[in-house]
């Protein structure tokens, strides 16, 4: 079979592949062993080769390894899976911060992602990574069958630092967002603002900027009900407890 013909971009990180299914087999990598996907191979393929790596946990550099030249994008995606689902702090947290971190590198116009080596070697249990997998597989699927490039505003360099600026927004309400459920509008939000930059989408990127915008409302009005809370207690402590000053 000819090789598949990639579909110019702005960058290797954002780049799409249109190609049918056939000829995804997995091969392994040369420089660290592991099964990678070729590139007519699409998100779904590419996420479902993440969840049935070997062993208990993934680290973070292998996840890299295996998203290899659509790190950025992809790695914008799976910050944004877990977050899809109910979720226990601290997991928002860290997604939020490591996806603060990918975004100043987008907004900075570098070509592929940076993370500290004490990152990279931190891991998740394989089992957490191919639950998210399993339920946004199906769906992926889905989008990737309706999904075509166009409004390709987002390809543009000065619309991918645009791009890193509104996600560094997303961020930010992600570190801050009510527990358990209160995340989940912006993880539908990030999930889709990345799989429109793979897919070369900017449809699916609009429809997850209007969600995202929902997140961060809903992570604002959480910020200032703490705040507002804080407040009116300091102020009761104040006047029950004669000469104390706050």
């Amino acid at each position: 079979m000819a090789p598949s013909a990639r579909v110019p971009g702005p960058g290797p990180e954002w780049g799409a592949w249109r190609a049918p299914r056939v000829g995804l087999e997995p091969r392994l990598s040369e420089s660290n062993g592991r099964a990678s996907l070729p590139p007519a191979a699409r998100t779904s393929d590419v996420l479902t080769l993440l969840a049935s790596q070997e062993g208990d946990r993934l680290t973070v550099g292998d996840i890299i390894a295996v998203l290899r030249d659509r790190a950025f994008a992809l790695l914008v995606v799976l910050l944004g899976l877990p977050n899809c689902l109910p979720m226990p702090p601290p997991i928002p947290l860290v997604c939020g911060l490591l996806l603060l971190v990918i975004a100043v590198q987008i907004v900075a116009g570098m070509s592929s992602p940076w993370l500290p080596r004490r990152v990279l070697g931190q891991s998740v249990a394989r089992e957490t990574v191919a639950k998210a997998v399993t339920r946004a597989v199906p769906l992926l699927q889905r989008l990737e069958r309706w999904s075509k490039p166009r409004m390709s505003i987002f390809e543009t360099a000065l619309g991918m630092r645009g791009m890193g600026v509104l996600l560094l927004a997303l961020a930010l309400a992600l570190i801050v967002a009510p527990p358990f459920f209160g995340q989940i509008p912006l993880g539908l939000a990030v999930s889709l603002i990345g799989l429109g930059l793979v897919e070369r989408d900017g449809l699916v990127v609009a429809i997850g900027l209007a969600i995202g915008g929902l997140g961060v409302g809903i992570s604002i009005g959480f910020v200032y009900t703490l705040f507002a809370s804080l407040m009116s207690a300091l102020t009761w402590l104040s006047q029950a407890i004669p000469g104390l000053t706050l």
